[in-house]
């Protein structure tokens, strides 16, 4: 009976020294970075990361869009299906640390101890505790911390790739918009051009226009025909793309409903670099795979020392099957405790350790990079969000400017003054100059997404919990 009670009371003693680990001391690599941004940002505002892409992108259709293609991108399927199975293995990882306890029942049969040849006949019924490793040197929770780690960094990913694809559905949605303003103003031109040529033609018939005339005029015609079927072109791939990115076909009628200039997308302060290796998901990502293998290295290490395992059974005894619950049967159990000590492996745990070792210094590269990479994406929409303003804004004055110079001459080659070829040089300059315009808004909202994205934004943090 006291056999039976020391043995009841072993996984309360490995569980009290089992807080042996040789798991290194994890120090966060210092980041390898600037303290600051050398280009200045937006001074109030919610930083990105608190604000919900729901408030940053807030045109219904965008909106609607966006919500569409978090339930059915199937990229962000694939992501969130990884979540689960990085949390199914630690769940097996974490089992490992416990013993696992089940029903057993057996037959066996040999010779008799007497030694008269005779056979006898043993069956046993009850509880056996499988092979169980006693963790005093911290091997199994040390796998179990790493299963964990590798979990919350691939939690982590999932949230990087949301912000991705929010982004990458806002980006294309703008583009799209850009393309129906270019489709728009090109037809314009178009009809503007034909007018032209048809004036020009009439002109020509009649010996006031000379064929140098006509054949600009109708140079400039096919070119606008050609704009059009490239803009058509270009709508249709960005349909597509936005199409693959919700998940779903888009109708082939479909319409954004706004234009560049009504919308409006918030300007996020870009705070210090520290702040955005706290808020973004993929630096958090590299962090938890750098605490993997930090302890991967204490399992690593602990595979130096002795290994100890425990079976036992315990349950009903006898030499008859039917009499194996009365009282022919007996109580009875087992125990066999094992230590492996490793003397000779051939250096298979100094490998092991090697590799745990380089293992780490990857990881310790990667968080670095991640942090580079991120710091370069904040900058470079930093860079981005001033001269692109200034750039609009100059490229809306040169519109504005065409335009009118557009209109006089077209009032002056009416009246017999100016020549055909200056009219036609002032509708190119326009279309020139239009096209250049709204092509720079898309840039400048496309910077702004990519600054919010940069600075760690379009994810909504929820609590994770390993279980």
């Amino acid at each position: 009976m006291t056999r039976l009670r020391n043995w009841r009371l072993a996984p309360l003693a490995a569980a009290l020294l089992a807080g042996c680990s040789f798991i290194p001391t994890y120090e966060r690599p210092a980041a390898p970075v600037p303290a600051a941004y050398g280009h200045p940002s937006a001074t109030e505002g919610l930083p990105a990361a608190q604000l919900e892409w729901q408030q940053f992108f807030t045109d219904p259709h965008l909106r609607e869009l966006i919500t569409v293609s978090l339930s059915d991108n199937r990229d962000l399927r694939v992501a969130i299906a990884s979540v689960e199975q990085a949390r199914a293995q630690y769940d097996i990882r974490n089992a490992d640390r416990y013993p696992t306890i089940g029903a057993a029942a057996a037959a066996t049969r040999q010779p008799n101890t007497n030694g008269n040849g005779q056979q006898v006949t043993l069956y046993t019924a009850g509880l056996a505790l499988a092979t169980w490793e006693l963790d005093f040197f911290g091997r199994v929770a040390a796998l179990s911390q790493t299963a964990l780690a590798q979990f919350l960094a691939t939690e982590e990913g999932r949230k990087s790739a949301q912000t991705i694809l929010v982004s990458a559905v806002a980006n294309t949605w703008l583009a799209v918009v850009a393309d129906e303003e270019l489709l728009t103003f090109t037809r314009q031109t178009l009809d503007t051009r034909e007018e032209t040529f048809r004036l020009t033609k009439l002109r020509f018939d009649n010996g006031v226009s000379s064929e140098l005339d006509l054949r600009q005029a109708q140079s400039l015609v096919e070119s606008s025909r050609a704009a059009l079927a490239q803009q058509e072109r270009q709508r249709s791939l960005d349909i597509n793309a936005l199409s693959l990115l919700i998940g779903r076909p888009l109708p082939p009628d479909y319409r954004s409903g706004t234009t560049m200039a009504t919308v409006l997308l918030a300007d996020v302060p870009a705070g210090m670099p520290s702040d955005v290796i706290a808020s973004r998901p993929d630096v958090r990502a590299a962090e938890q795979q750098l605490l993997a293998a930090n302890a991967n290295i204490g399992a690593a290490r602990a595979a130096f020392f002795p290994r100890i395992t425990l079976t036992a059974s315990a349950g009903r005894a006898s030499s008859q099957l039917s009499g194996l619950f009365d009282s022919t049967g007996v109580w009875a159990y087992t125990v066999a405790p094992q230590l492996l000590l490793p003397i000779f492996d051939a250096g298979r745990n100094q490998a092991g350790l090697a590799s745990a070792n380089a293992t780490r210094d990857i990881a310790v590269a990667q968080y670095e990079r991640s942090i580079q990479v991120a710091f370069r994406e904040v900058s470079d929409a930093l860079a981005g969000r001033l001269t692109l303003l200034d750039q609009l804004q100059a490229l809306i004055n040169v519109a504005e400017a065409e335009t009118v110079r557009s209109r006089l001459l077209q009032l002056r080659y009416n009246a017999g003054v100016s020549s055909s070829l200056d009219l036609l040089d002032a509708q190119r300059a326009l279309f020139t100059a239009r096209t250049a315009e709204i092509q720079t808004r898309l840039l400048r909202l496309q910077n702004q997404v990519q600054l919010y994205r940069a600075l760690g934004g379009g994810w909504t943090d929820t609590a994770v919990s390993a279980r």
